[in-house]
């Protein structure tokens, strides 16, 4: 099956991990990617050299002298053509995110689709990169301000989305006038090679130069290079908080500019007046969804009194129905965690969870005999756990639910919600107009994602997305996230035949 996908993609199961465009290279260390769905190889791929490395930025550096003349609406055709090149090879990359990351197949396809979503986006908005005009307190001048491209834009992402925070960051850089370097997850390097040879070749067709869309693959050494890079003057970066503050210290110790979407635990406060129905969808969907393996992943579930014990009776029924499995059957809810490493890592939070004394509602454990060979399969988890307890603190990358209970008003159930690090999604099911203005306002949840009566997984593109406090700060996709990828200027302009100067000042010349 994977020679076939690899095959539609145009790419082999031995490949070199790194590219300028259409030229491919790697003579660093080679390493192989295995599925965490039937733990079979899927190919053997490159890292590339500190030499290659250096010839991949000077590439880059050159081919945005050229890029950044290229009219804006040009270079928004140019995504447009990306995106319709992600239409037609949305089923092969689909599967391939699908086998390669272990997300079910109706994930990876949605992960495609937000590819050529923001495609469409950076489009319109390739013929909107406005500026501002401002009146000047000078007579006979004009100020205004503009935006300018910025140079290379690196890029590292994270393995659970293999390709999509690749795409969230490109389109809108590339509308931009910027040229990128991506170094993705070595975990998911076969979806990267595809992603880059979609690319690749859209840029050759319109004879466009190598070096706009670079792909290097390799470890966290390579990562350094990059942060640490002065000719790289913006480094988005996607994963944990612990790498996130690696990166961002390198980057600002040379006074660059850092894009960092880090960790999540997410909360649903869930009030007296809530739909259970909805809240059952949203929770088991947010919490069971890619394996719990996204940012955005419900951790933890701030429940009123009044309605705990019939909501824990419902997620317990609903979790008695899920179907774990191959997540290219698409009659399976969830697939394997990427490893046997994130395993280890589930399997160590259920004994913090019970060293709490905790109750479990939902044991979870490791899934064992036929269809999960692999070792990566595990049951979701849900434990009744008290707020405070450490291991709540915690982002646990993987499907393991807390249940907290809460009384009194909603400002309680606030309380408990941001009484954590993190601070990228939360939301709030309630049919109280005061609950969910309270929730919304300045006082309420301090996530950059605050939702009403829908879960905290998933967002569209057409908002910017990210959070606060230890999430990072920053903002990719929708909205104004696009002046990241770009240098604010201010600019005066004087018409007249005078020189007045600020403050009175006066040179009697």
């Amino acid at each position: 099956m994977i020679s076939a996908i690899l095959k539609e993609l145009g790419i082999s199961e031995n490949h070199k991990g790194n590219s300028t465009g259409t030229k491919w290279f790697g003579s660093g260390k080679s390493f192989d990617s295995y599925s965490p769905v039937d733990g079979k190889k899927i190919g053997a791929t490159s890292s590339l050299s500190i030499e290659e490395y250096e010839n991949c930025i000077q590439q880059a550096e050159k081919a945005f002298v050229e890029f950044r003349a290229v009219p804006a609406p040009k270079r928004g055709e140019m995504v447009r053509q990306l995106g319709d090149a992600l239409r037609e090879k949305k089923s092969a990359l689909g599967k391939l995110v699908s086998y390669e990351m272990g997300k079910s197949l109706q994930e990876g396809l949605g992960e495609v689709q937000e590819m050529i979503d923001i495609c469409d986006f950076a489009v319109g908005l390739s013929r909107q990169l406005h500026g501002l005009t401002m009146h000047s307190e000078r007579p006979l001048h004009r100020m205004y301000e503009q935006y300018h491209p910025l140079g290379v834009v690196g890029i590292i992402s994270a393995f659970n989305f293999p390709v999509a925070v690749w795409s969230w960051n490109t389109a809108l850089a590339w509308i931009c006038g910027d040229v990128t370097v991506w170094k993705p997850s070595e975990k998911t390097p076969f979806c990267a090679i595809a992603c880059q040879k979609i690319a690749a070749d859209v840029f050759a067709a319109n004879g466009l130069p190598e070096g706009i869309s670079c792909l290097i693959n390799g470890d966290a050494e390579v990562g350094k290079w990059m942060a640490q890079d002065q000719r790289i003057p913006l480094i988005s970066a996607t994963g944990s908080t612990a790498m996130g503050r690696n990166v961002a210290q390198a980057v600002a110790a040379r006074l660059g500019k850092s894009l960092l979407e880090l960790g999540g635990n997410n909360a649903i406060i869930v009030t007296p007046s809530a739909n259970i129905k909805t809240t059952i969808i949203g929770t088991v969907f947010g919490a069971v969804g890619t394996a719990g393996q996204r940012c955005t992943s419900t951790r933890r579930l701030i429940v009123h009194e009044t309605v705990y014990e019939e909501l824990k009776n419902g997620l317990k029924k609903a979790y008695g129905q899920l179907k774990i499995g191959n997540p290219l059957d698409e009659n399976n809810h969830m697939g394997p965690l990427i490893d046997t490493e994130a395993v280890n890592t589930y399997l160590n939070a259920l004994k913090e969870v019970e060293k709490e004394k905790a109750s479990w509602v939902v044991k979870g454990h490791v899934l064992k005999g036929e269809g999960y060979e692999s070792g990566c399969y595990v049951h979701p988890a849900i434990a009744e756990i008290d707020a405070t307890a450490q291991i709540v603190q915690t982002e646990t990358f993987a499907p393991l639910l807390y249940l907290i209970k809460y009384s009194g008003d909603v400002s309680n159930a606030i309380s408990i919600q941001n009484d954590v690090r993190q601070g990228l999604s939360s939301a709030i099911i309630t049919q109280d107009i005061q609950d969910s203005e309270t929730f919304l306002s300045h006082w309420g949840s301090d996530c950059g994602i605050a939702n009403v009566n829908i879960g905290t997984s998933g967002a569209e593109i057409g908002g910017a997305f990210g959070g606060e406090k230890d999430t990072g700060g920053g903002r990719e996709s929708g909205s104004d996230a696009w002046k990241v990828y770009m240098r604010r200027q201010t600019n005066t302009i004087n018409f007249s035949d005078e020189l007045p100067l600020a403050q009175g000042i006066n040179f009697d010349l």
